[in-house]
């Protein structure tokens, strides 16, 4: 059987897929690696261990006499770049987005280039520091020039794992456009700070997404992609599949809303809310609200297990239940202290899960908490576009108490979900593929559930 393999590497979990000729997924793996420190003792991904299991679980595909890869390609989250030296290995290590950004660098980048939100009106960009995975160039420039003064290349995450089958370094337009601060969207070129700190000499030639690459992989002719930045990949299946209208929402460690037929400019009110542009791999920008709900959720769902002395995986068995919602909602209130997502939004208090009779109670409340934020998020990335239609795709398309109360908030829309989430993976796999698909590829493919019965 010919198959395509992709890498869809999150910040959770790292995951191996193995597609046949019709994007049927025939096989998959995933596995998690624990954080290391960086160089400043603070978290990290473990790069090394990313790459190891990398090259071993595709020479065992190789090796497979059930399958014939054909072609892999990669997709993995943005906002983090591998600095390589001119030997081609790593320089420094992986540094996490959520690493603070110095006060006194970052004043010193504004000063130097203009206000804030000018800066990110031009690029797309909300503020969001060591986010902006083109700051980091600038903070690696000022807070560690040793290191910067090694690098021949900086490759963001997806083009890295890519480099790391045919040692040819690229840049992709999907990497390059989500929330980096690197590119001018009106000018459709690196913005003028990026030329004046000749960061552009460190940024590899852009190719096209679709871009493949014939190597030689033990003895075996393979194509390889160049990688796609995960929100971009996520999107494909849905555009290549439906013409009109329509927001995906991509779950997981972020929740993000796109919204591929916004004609609006993002407004300082916007960028200031976590909106910004990804863009397609045709290079069109695409309206996007960001939300790190997948990550806050998982704060709180270990707090709830640990309260409530239950294991985890515990919540899983869970379902929506009408009479436990019915009398949430008859008194509701905030119980829950976010760490990673609007933690002033809602008030200053405290967690109070002694107010709930058990885990079941206190979870439900949880995610009608969540929700508040994740409506408020999908609604933004909408904005005045005429839709009707909202898939959900990724982790959250399993979870019951999700859907529900997304159907609730939602009831005039058509929710659409999978039985199986197609994930970024898919369009990863599709984005170096000749084959086409049609309007009905979603529904017979991948059995379509209508959640509001529209």
């Amino acid at each position: 059987m010919k198959v395509t393999a992709i890498f869809d590497i999150g910040k959770t979990n790292k995951k191996f897929f193995l597609f046949d000729e019709n994007y049927q997924e025939v096989y998959k793996t995933y596995t998690h690696f624990d954080e290391i420190k960086d160089d400043d003792g603070y978290s990290s991904d473990n790069l090394m261990a990313i790459e190891q299991w990398s090259k071993t679980i595709f020479s065992k595909a190789l090796k497979s006499k059930k399958y014939k890869v054909k072609a892999i390609n990669f997709s993995s989250y943005g906002a983090s770049f591998v600095h390589i030296g001119s030997d081609g290995k790593p320089v420094a290590p992986l540094y996490n987005y959520t690493k603070p950004y110095p006060d006194d660098i970052l004043q010193s980048f504004y000063d130097k280039y203009g206000a804030k939100l000018k800066i990110a009106k031009e690029t797309a960009s909300p503020p969001l520091a060591m986010l902006n995975s083109g700051l980091q160039l600038y903070w690696l420039k000022y807070a560690k020039p040793d290191i910067f003064k090694k690098i021949r290349w900086s490759l963001h995450l997806p083009q890295y794992l890519s480099f790391l089958f045919t040692d040819i370094p690229v840049s992709d337009y999907t990497s390059i456009g989500c929330h980096t601060m690197l590119w001018n969207y009106e000018k459709n070129d690196y913005h003028e700070w990026v030329y004046a700190e000749e960061i552009d000499k460190i940024l590899p030639p852009i190719v096209a997404t679709s871009t493949s690459i014939n190597m030689n992989c033990e003895g075996k002719k393979i194509k390889i992609g160049v990688g796609i930045h995960d929100s971009s990949a996520a999107l494909l299946p849905y555009l290549h599949s439906d013409k009109k209208p329509f927001l995906l929402l991509s779950t997981g460690t972020w929740n993000i809303s796109l919204n591929s037929n916004s004609k609006e400019i993002l407004t300082e009110e916007n960028l200031m809310q976590d909106c910004l542009n990804y863009m397609q791999i045709s290079g069109r920008p695409v309206k996007a609200s960001r939300l790190f709900m997948g990550n806050e959720y998982n704060i709180q769902l270990q707090k709830l297990c640990d309260f409530y002395e239950k294991k985890n995986g515990y919540h899983k068995k869970i379902k929506f239940d009408n009479r436990v919602y019915d009398k949430l909602k008859a008194n509701y209130q905030h119980y829950f202290t976010f760490e990673s997502i609007a933690p002033n939004k809602l008030g200053d208090y405290k967690t109070k899960l002694n107010f709930f009779k058990d885990f079941e109670t206190a979870y439900h409340q949880l995610m009608l908490e969540l929700m508040e934020l994740q409506c408020e998020s999908a609604e933004r990335a909408i904005g005045n576009t005429a839709i009707r239609k909202i898939y959900i795709d990724g982790g959250f398309a399993d979870n019951d108490i999700y859907i529900k109360l997304l159907s609730i908030h939602f009831k005039d829309y058509k929710l659409r979900t999978t039985k199986s989430p197609l994930g970024s993976s898919l369009g990863a796999a599709m984005v170096i593929s000749d084959k086409a698909v049609n309007n009905d590829f979603l529904k017979k493919q991948y059995a379509m559930k209508n959640i509001n019965n529209q």
